[in-house]
């Protein structure tokens, strides 16, 4: 039916025809699969959640004696320094520590990259291996997004086509990466937005790829490989949608660009830190086929309820559930009523493929061919302790 370079003229000529993935769904209610895909060029998906494998690129610039960093703390919060002599990763959930060296779990590298994006200074102190070509042993000072060189969010694993909803079987509360879990089944916990989700829209990846231009913390990001622990030989139902967690995707993009409504810490309690992103990601209508995909509905996709109080890495579960289900509020696990609770905030969700729906249509963002596919065949490993059973020759 049409190409991403007839779409992207018309961008240029703002005559594109752009819905939300909402917009659609309520389309193809009203008028069926094939008329939808006659009227429509581009739709937007979107998602706000906490995305904990993400981290920032930070290039300082050299000093005056150079350093050859090896240790530093950027607002308390411990950056990597393995590479090069200035380059610094900050991992999103790295805990900070105090002036002791105790741990301050409350203030975590999801805050610090959303105040450098903020625009916020944020204090640094490094300390130097010295060289011969790096004499210096020690720098501290006051940084922003604009005194450094290269800030860039380098993600390796957001966007996860499904996830799990978590519960407590247990008899006393547990505190996880979904929050806190109350026990004898006392609450819920999803955190998938269901149908507006970027990947179940495009259940086998054939519009998302490498190099696919996204909306990443409200600048322009890419895909820039499968996400860690990419998983999509899950099992699927029917309409190809996965029934647990599967694709995931790693993402990069310029957080100098970024807008600090789309990119905030966070905090789980007796967990750590985290950093809550918006992501939203174009689906081109190529043919009648992306819309028939892009219809699923809340009540046609599902995710596993799993027993948090089991502590293995293969936990028991209560069955599958639909996102219209939970979005309702409430399910029903060996009878019992449970209330249900979205980690995602579904409102900035929809706002994410709102706003990137208004920038294809002021014609500012223009969609790119995937040089590469995601590989659709990654098994997923386990690691297990084999101790003693390990023969060394």
């Amino acid at each position: 039916m049409r190409t991403i370079a007839e779409i992207n003229d018309k961008i240029s000529r703002k005559a594109a025809i752009v819905w939300t993935v909402e917009e659609l769904k309520a389309r193809v209610a009203e008028v069926g699969i094939t008329q939808a895909a006659k009227e429509v060029d581009v739709i937007t998906t979107g998602t706000f959640e906490p995305m904990e494998s993400s981290g920032a690129i930070i290039n300082l610039g050299h000093t005056d004696p150079p350093i050859k960093i090896r240790q530093c703390w950027i607002d308390g919060v411990p950056a990597y320094s393995g590479f090069g002599a200035v380059d610094l990763y900050l991992g999103a959930t790295q805990v900070g520590e105090s002036t002791d060296g105790e741990e301050v779990r409350e203030r975590g590298g999801g805050y610090v990259i959303a105040d450098l994006i903020a625009g916020k200074p944020v204090h640094l102190r490094a300390i130097g291996q010295v060289t011969d070509c790096y004499p210096r042993a020690s720098f501290e000072t006051t940084i922003t997004k604009d005194t450094i060189n290269q800030f860039y969010l380098f993600n390796p694993r957001n966007v996860y086509q499904n996830f799990i909803v978590g519960v407590n079987g247990g008899d006393r509360p547990l505190f996880t990466y979904l929050g806190p879990l109350q026990p004898r089944l006392g609450n819920a916990v999803y955190s998938n937005p269901g149908a507006i989700s970027p990947l179940l829209n495009d259940p086998d990846l054939q519009l998302i790829g490498i190099g696919t231009r996204i909306f990443l913390g409200g600048g322009i990001g890419y895909v820039a490989w499968e996400g860690t622990q990419h998983f999509p030989l899950q099992k699927r139902l029917p309409n190809r949608t996965p029934i647990g967690p599967a694709a995931t995707l790693a993402l990069i993009g310029d957080a100098k660009q970024m807008d600090p409504r789309w990119v905030r810490g966070c905090y789980f309690k007796n967990y750590g830190p985290s950093l809550m992103l918006g992501v939203g990601i174009p689906l081109p209508v190529l043919q009648e086929e992306v819309v028939a995909r892009c219809a699923v509905r809340d009540q046609d996709l599902v995710a596993p309820v799993v027993d948090f109080s089991i502590p293995r890495r293969v936990r028991p579960t209560f069955g599958l559930v639909s996102y219209a289900q939970l979005k309702g509020g409430r399910i029903v696990i060996d009878g019992k009523p449970v209330r249900v609770a979205p980690l995602a905030s579904i409102y900035l969700s929809r706002q994410v493929a709102t706003e990137l729906k208004r920038w294809i249509e002021a014609g500012t963002f223009y969609l790119s061919e995937f040089v590469s596919a995601i590989p659709g065949d990654r098994t997923f490993l386990p690691q297990d302790v084999w101790g003693s059973q390990i023969e060394i020759n």
